[in-house]
């Protein structure tokens, strides 16, 4: 499947701001069943410096300097990806995580693929015995790795309510696991945390899911939305999976991977440093369209 995505980000500002620094992750990755084809971003007002590196986990980030003063930033970003991704069965055979977990603990690679990067505590995801021990359950004794992170990513939806109301992205892991309550950052940040915790290598991956409207209803623009799940290394045989515990879906060709790192922080589609005062406005707008 064939995808237009445009992603436009729109900061409004009470007071001129004079200066700002930003880095923009907004470039789709190519791997792990995709191929991005085209990737353009327009910047409004324009830039004095462009810059684009490569990241150790692999990211395309793009920093960006405006010195002209604009009580609007505007950054407009369309891409054209390939998908190509059969989702697994549920039942699929795999090796006994505790199998996984020593062999991921021996791995000496320091790739940004090798599950080593992805064992411990990162800036928002600590590692929690109530989370460790709400994970544990679905985790018996010699059982698939594969089937044991399902059935945890089907309880997490279960058990968590969908609120956009209930947290920010500062609001600390322990407070969303007490409330139950989150958005799908939330739920992948607990996910994420109780692999780690049973020593299972997992990372966080930001990207976009394709909505459908209901039928005879049309497609408003700008419904698509960022999105992010979880990533979990099943052994070298079977490699990285991906589960979506807000939707309880094993990865396949409606989710379009846009960067992959140890939690939110090191995957912010846009971050960076204004000069200005007063009070700010975000509005992000997404739209995923099948091209075919």
């Amino acid at each position: 499947m064939i995808y237009d995505i445009r992603h436009v980000t729109t900061y409004s500002y009470e007071s001129a701001v004079s200066f700002a620094r930003c880095s923009l992750r907004l470039e789709p990755k190519t791997g792990d069943g995709q191929q991005l084809i085209s990737h353009s971003v327009e910047i409004k007002p324009g830039p004095l410096e462009r810059t684009v590196r490569t990241d150790f986990f692999g990211i395309r980030t793009e920093s960006i300097v405006i010195e002209a003063a604009h009580r609007v930033l505007r950054i407009d970003a369309r891409s054209r990806v390939d998908v190509a991704r059969a989702a697994p069965p549920l039942d699929m055979k795999s090796p006994p995580w505790e199998k996984v977990r020593e062999a991921a603990f021996t791995t000496n690679g320091l790739a940004a693929s090798s599950p080593v990067g992805y064992l411990f505590a990162s800036p928002l995801v600590p590692i929690l015995s109530p989370v460790t021990e709400y994970a544990a359950a679905s985790f018996p004794s010699d059982a698939g790795i594969f089937g044991s992170t399902a059935d945890l990513m089907r309880r997490i939806n279960q058990d968590f309510v969908y609120d956009s109301k209930a947290t920010e992205i500062s609001t600390p892991l322990r407070d969303v696991f007490e409330k139950r309550r989150g958005v799908c950052q939330d739920f992948a940040h607990v996910m994420i945390a109780g692999l780690r915790g049973l020593g299972l290598p997992a990372a966080y991956v930001s990207g976009y899911l394709r909505t459908t409207p209901p039928p005879g209803s049309p497609r408003l623009q700008g419904a698509d939305a960022t999105h992010a799940w979880v990533s979990v290394w099943c052994g070298a045989e079977i490699g990285w999976m991906g589960f979506d515990p807000t939707n309880d879906l094993v990865i396949g060709n409606d989710h379009v991977v846009l960067a992959v790192g140890r939690d939110y922080t090191d995957v912010s589609p846009v971050d960076g440093v204004i000069v200005g005062s007063r009070k700010q406005k975000l509005a992000v707008a997404v739209d995923v369209i099948p091209a075919e």
